[in-house]
């Protein structure tokens, strides 16, 4: 066995560049690969050289070329360098991307989320969301989801409340010009007003100080999206959150009929897993949310 003294153990990079070199043909072509100048790589191959004490690659032409010397050397060296890269901790980390799923019902979804979500994947590249939906009158849920946004009763357990919603009645014009001018909430009489389950109509009719039931009659629509598209097509009256119909109320497609505001039966909350990320996106949400919904009353206070 070879004593210390022995040994002329040539240097990593001096290798690497020689096996680069004598594979992609010039200096150039290697130094692009390892990221290096092309003069460091001569200069490395030269000192391999010398350490060895004979020539390598044949410098002159169009490309280089491999001497006799060279070729035994590389087949032996390639071995060595390939079993040496395959070892995991001489990889760079590799950043490893997080995968959030997140589920929204669909309107939260389109109207509030979907929107926002470029910033929030621009401040955390790490994280990769997955967005799937939930249907809340069905109470159908996507699988398992690490953050899930609900509609639902404040006292939920474990519900964390997104944003204190409003709500009030709105219209297309188109519709409003078919019916006399709305002066006091109890003109609504004169109109269709537009279902959903999603959003009785109840809590705003006793803010507004009438004792009228539910509506009983019209279409019943299951989506808060749908109800609101259905108004924006002058089919009825909408019970409209201003977070959810923002653009058409800033648009005039939609108009607030009174500034009169009830407080939701149910609002946005989210759940989520206990995990940094998690936490972390509903914490971003939660702020993006309080922050729209305060631009929406800014909204309604121009509107007036």
């Amino acid at each position: 066995m070879p004593t210390a003294d022995d040994l002329r153990l040539p240097s990593l990079d001096a290798l690497r560049a020689f096996e680069a070199a004598a594979r992609l043909g010039s200096f150039e072509r290697a130094a692009d690969e390892l990221a290096v100048g092309a003069s460091a790589v001569g200069k490395r191959i030269a000192a391999l050289e010398t350490l060895i004490g004979t020539e390598l690659l044949a410098r002159g032409g169009k490309a280089l070329l491999l001497t006799a010397a060279g070729r035994d050397y590389l087949a032996q060296v390639r071995p060595a360098l390939t079993l040496l890269a395959a070892v995991p901790q001489h990889r760079r980390p590799v950043q490893r991307t997080r995968k959030l799923r997140v589920s929204a019902p669909p309107t939260f979804a389109r109207q509030m989320l979907v929107p926002e979500l470029g910033d929030f994947s621009a401040a955390h590249p790490g994280i990769e969301l997955e967005v799937v939906l939930s249907i809340p009158f069905l109470d159908l849920r996507p699988g398992e989801a690490d953050v899930e946004v609900q509609h639902a009763d404040t006292a939920t357990p474990g519900l964390q409340v997104l944003m204190h919603d409003v709500m009030l009645p709105v219209a297309a014009p188109a519709l409003l010009q078919r019916h006399p001018p709305l002066h006091q909430p109890a003109d609504l009489a004169a109109l269709p007003l537009l279902r959903t389950p999603l959003e009785p109509w109840t809590p705003w009719f006793r803010a507004a100080g009438l004792a009228w039931p539910e509506p009983a009659s019209g279409p019943m629509l299951v989506d808060l999206g749908l109800t609101l598209e259905a108004a924006v097509a002058a089919q009825g009256v909408a019970l409209a959150r201003p977070t959810l119909a923002r653009s058409w109320l800033a648009s005039g497609t939609l108009q607030p009929l009174f500034r009169l505001t009830a407080t939701p039966a149910r609002q946005y909350g989210v759940q989520h897993v206990d995990r940094d990320d998690a936490r972390l996106f509903a914490h971003w949400l939660a702020g993006r949310c309080t922050q729209r919904a305060q631009d929406a009353l800014a909204l309604l206070s121009g509107l007036a």
